[in-house]
């Protein structure tokens, strides 16, 4: 180990980081390299920000730390990354490993004795330098499918020293991919009401002609004025079935750039903006994410570059033009598309919506409050992206707010005046949102001081108060009362709640609190007998189980152990 800290020490001062270093990260894997998820793919309200590589659909692949290093960061949480570990390296690079099963029997024994100390499962800590030094090729941990993971495979990053995630693929970690990417969906946007396609002044989609090369080409276009375009398309690899993210998206105005999206690196403070950067409202309609190849106003996203005129293009009245995209993955596979426009003056008039009653100006600029009964709904500075309209009503502790099909920067606060409740029933009161087909409830993290419930929220939609005086259930798994658990490893328990969810819990044996892992994917509590801190013959279980709003259950049990 001290050989170990004086080459990274050695290393740190030496090394000039250089542009993404080749040959210097390993794959963290034993196995080929296969992805389900490509960096800056596009996710719910995010960049994906490494590498989702499959794990051969189970858990338990020794994860091996991709260069010298030492773990800077453990965090363990029941959501997001799951169990994650942090390794920084001497060349000033950190890389991450997500949703893990477990660690190394040294970090494993590390971070329990955290855990144990803090009576907490979820837990982060930040090692320094040299408590916990890791060599090339270590094995660190255990894939697993933790957190908010929806199937067994191991998230991998790079980022710099920064924290900003780059493309682990810019460091020579390859895969095979000769394909070239395919479009689903291409689109025309006006800029602006004096902006015409096809005689309208709306979005318009565009038929796609498949060419034998795997290039597109599109149907003339009629166009007068300021325009754009979006693209929904996807990578396939040759190793896996399923749909990736692009590399690059560049576009041409008669030959000339106007437009580049390039994605090797951004940060986590613009993530957010992907939904600006796409087409929300056809995301939340029709589920496709056309990528704009454009730039509206307060969109700060770095990956953009090479823009003129933010890639927009002036079509003006009897000419011809060519606009053409290009998009390419990692390994440089392109595909063409070629729009061919005339320029047309417009054949249509816009017809304005008479504005109705219930819709509320909200500016960007400005902070804004809708209220109207005991509700009321604060929109401060640079929560929307541009001034916009919003349907706005309150209707038996209902909040209709919009479609949620305008992208936010920022929460807005919702806050409900619950005055005219029976005290009994206040403490159980929460702020819901209802989604689905089925109007479900949502609990939203919700404040109370005094007679007023404060909840905060990026979504906009329907908004309601809701009661919840049921407590959670808990029930045993793999044992029951007064039973022998000698030769069992584990003891299990399944909670839930069906209203305002889980808030917290807490285990205890003879009174000692005991470590259990909560799997909220499957509502499980699971405690590991070689903890070592069950060592009596007979034990008396406690746990408490907390919802959202204060109800509580306790469960209590006997068990035996030699």
């Amino acid at each position: 180990m001290k050989k170990i800290l004086l080459l990274f020490l050695l290393s740190s001062s030496l090394y000039s980081q250089s542009k993404y270093p080749q040959d210097y990260f390993r794959n963290p894997l034993e196995i080929t390299l296969i992805l389900s998820g490509t960096f800056a793919e596009l996710r719910s309200n995010h960049f994906h920000s490494g590498l989702d590589i499959k794990t051969q659909r189970k858990t338990g692949l020794k994860v091996y730390t991709a260069a010298m290093g030492y773990v800077s960061r453990i965090k363990i949480s029941h959501y997001g990354y799951g169990k994650a570990l942090y390794v920084t390296h001497p060349n000033g690079y950190t890389t991450v490993y997500a949703h893990l099963k477990k660690f190394s029997p040294k970090i494993e024994a590390y971070i329990k004795d955290c855990q144990y100390e803090k009576e907490s499962y979820e837990i982060e800590m930040f090692p320094n330098t040299s408590e916990l030094l890791v060599d090339t090729s270590e094995v660190i941990a255990f894939s697993g499918n933790t957190g908010g993971s929806g199937g067994p495979h191991l998230h991998f990053e790079i980022r710099d020293n920064a924290e900003r995630p780059i493309n682990p693929m810019l460091f020579g970690i390859d895969i095979k991919d000769n394909k070239k990417p395919f479009v689903s969906s291409l689109y025309a946007y006006p800029k602006n009401e004096n902006s015409f396609i096809n005689g309208k002044n709306k979005r318009i989609p565009l038929r796609l002609i498949p060419q034998q090369s795997g290039d597109y080409k599109v149907e003339k276009i009629l166009a007068y004025g300021e325009i754009g375009f979006g693209v929904v398309s996807y990578d396939k690899q040759d190793l896996a079935p399923n749909n990736n993210g692009v590399s690059n998206i560049s576009s041409y105005f008669n030959g000339n750039k106007v437009f580049e999206m390039d994605f090797k690196r951004f940060s986590f403070s613009e993530t957010k903006h992907l939904n600006r950067y796409i087409d929300f409202q056809l995301w939340k309609s029709k589920k496709k994410r056309s990528q704009k190849l454009f730039v509206q106003e307060n969109n700060p996203l770095s990956m953009f570059k090479n823009t003129v005129d933010r890639g927009y293009v002036k079509v003006e009245d009897s000419t011809s033009s060519i606009y053409s995209i290009d998009i390419k993955d990692f390994k440089g596979n392109t595909t063409k598309i070629d729009i061919p426009i005339v320029g047309k003056t417009k054949t249509s008039e816009i017809k304005n919506d008479t504005m109705a009653s219930t819709k509320r100006l909200i500016k960007n600029q400005e902070t804004t409050v809708l209220k109207e009964h005991s509700a009321a709904v604060t929109f401060y500075p640079n929560t929307v992206y541009e001034d916009v309209l919003m349907d706005f009503e309150v209707k038996s502790d209902t909040i209709f707010l919009h479609k949620d099909e305008i992208p936010l920067q920022k929460n807005f606060v919702i806050n409900y005046d619950i005055s005219n409740y029976k005290e009994i029933d206040k403490s159980k009161l929460f702020i819901a949102r209802l989604y689905g087909y089925y109007k479900r409830l949502s609990y939203v993290s919700t404040r109370r001081k005094g007679d007023t419930l404060t909840a905060r929220s990026k979504t906009l939609g329907l908004y309601t108060l809701a009661n919840d005086t049921v407590p959670p259930t808990i029930k045993p798994v793999n044992f029951k009362n007064k039973k022998w658990l000698s030769k069992y490893r584990y003891l299990k328990l399944k909670i839930s709640d069906d209203l305002s969810g889980i808030s917290k819990y807490r285990a205890t044996v003879n009174g000692k609190w005991i470590l259990m892992e909560y799997d909220y994917k499957t509502n499980t509590l699971t405690h590991d007998f070689n903890d070592n801190v069950v060592t009596d013959i007979e034990n008396n279980l406690k746990i408490i189980v907390t919802d959202n709003v204060g109800n509580s259950s306790t469960f209590e049990a006997t068990f035996y152990r030699k």
